[in-house]
């Protein structure tokens, strides 16, 4: 992320393709305060006094989260997900929830998380920051393998490495844009427990893609094997930085209690951020209220203005780039039907020096894929972020990136 922006600021005119964040179109500053008066009636409507709504807003709040109940609603009315709200914790975006469950999870020297890859690199880098082993599981061009992560599991364990969790992003991924079918859910689901393995379930662009979603791993979970982090950052907006993380697993505490894994988490949280901001969760929960928990229905606009952006990129990609002259080139792309992320395979070495000559002398950003491939890989793929342009930018970027590709492989 330094280095892209290190790129944007060094060439101000270029296009980018690099950032993975949602159309400031959509965002009106008048809402925030709409929003806050909205939570604040709603707490009053369910007979807090005046002085409990100043001190729910002024103080230090419940480290699991002030607005547990009503992303409970929301889980049931926009996902499936039937849950207690003491099963969710509130945490400041979903880059803390995954810090949460890997520190809550990783005990040992012999404990390893499992990554499809190309991977988030959020969650990797938590895991380093945290001293956690990780392998990858390569990703085959409709997702990952559950063949491939049975031999990945057996092969940890055959080296006396414990595999105890495996990181997925099931719908329209970051990196690559893949989307799960309903086959590999149900088998990723039943290898989950049949190997006691936990799944930790990360879908933010969901919710912002056009048409049905396929049901999420954590609505089809009887088990507990899925551990779910939600994150409003895509559906709501970003600077709220407000996610959460579903986790109804049964744990025993030191003292032989019996919880929930959530109450562990939030025990964590407590040393970490203490709690999440309390303005930042009433202006995320007056939106849900407004919405009646329905973030599909808040995002309709925007989820098909997302999809026009992918649509619009795939279209100008196969103006530039006809079947035959892709062949000639050895360029291939994928089409992911919504999210914000597509990848393209070139046939030079997309690393930063390739990045630096196109920002400069074609005047277009992108990302490369190597950031993403945390057993090395990626040397000759290219991420394209389709969600913060307008279609004039998306059409005059096309352009100069296959003007880049066509100069480098000549």
């Amino acid at each position: 992320m330094t280095f892209l922006n290190e790129i944007t600021t060094r060439y101000p005119e270029a296009i980018s393709f690099a950032p993975g964040r949602p159309y400031d179109g959509f965002f009106d500053s008048e809402q925030i305060f709409t929003h806050l008066r909205r939570y604040l009636n709603h707490l009053e409507e369910q007979g807090s006094s005046p002085q409990q709504v100043r001190t729910a807003m002024y103080q230090y709040g419940p480290t699991a989260g002030l607005i547990r109940e009503i992303i409970a609603d929301s889980l049931r009315a926009d996902e499936n997900i039937d849950v207690p709200a003491e099963s969710i914790v509130v945490t400041v975006g979903a880059q803390e929830a995954m810090l949460l469950v890997l520190r809550a999870l990783i005990t040992g020297p012999d404990d390893v998380l499992l990554v499809s890859s190309p991977c988030y690199v959020g969650i990797t880098g938590a895991a380093r920051l945290l001293d956690v082993a990780v392998t990858p599981v390569d990703e085959r061009e409709d997702g990952v393998s559950c063949a491939d992560l049975e031999a990945v599991i057996r092969s940890e364990r055959a080296r006396g490495r414990r595999p105890r969790a495996f990181y997925v992003v099931p719908d329209h991924s970051n990196p690559s844009g893949t989307t799960m079918g309903p086959r590999a859910r149900a088998e990723l689901l039943e290898l989950a427990a049949r190997h006691g393995i936990l799944i930790i379930e990360d879908s933010p662009y969901r919710l912002v893609s056009p048409g049905p979603p396929l049901p999420t791993l954590k609505s089809q979970d009887p088990a507990h094997t899925v551990v779910h982090i939600g994150s409003f950052s895509k559906t709501v907006f970003p600077g709220a930085r407000v996610g959460f993380v579903v986790a109804d697993q049964p744990v025993v505490d030191a003292s032989g209690r019996t919880g929930l894994l959530a109450d562990e988490l939030a025990k964590i949280k407590s040393m970490v951020t203490v709690n999440t901001s309390s303005l930042s969760q009433a202006a995320v929960a007056g939106t849900l209220l407004a919405a009646g928990g329905k973030v599909s229905e808040l995002n309709s606009a925007a989820a098909a203005y997302y999809g026009d952006a992918m649509r619009a990129t795939l279209r100008e990609l196969g103006a530039h780039l006809s079947p035959g002259r892709r062949e000639a080139l050895g360029v291939r792309w994928n089409e992911p039907t919504g999210g914000f992320f597509l990848t393209l395979r070139v046939p030079f070495r997309a690393d930063n020096d390739a990045l630096i000559r196109s920002a400069q002398d074609f005047g277009v950003i992108w990302t490369p894929m190597t950031y993403f491939h945390p057993g090395g890989g990626g040397l000759h793929g290219i991420r394209l972020s389709t969600s913060y342009l307008t279609p004039a930018q998306i059409s005059e970027g096309v352009a100069r990136l296959v003007r880049f590709i066509e100069s480098e492989t000549a």
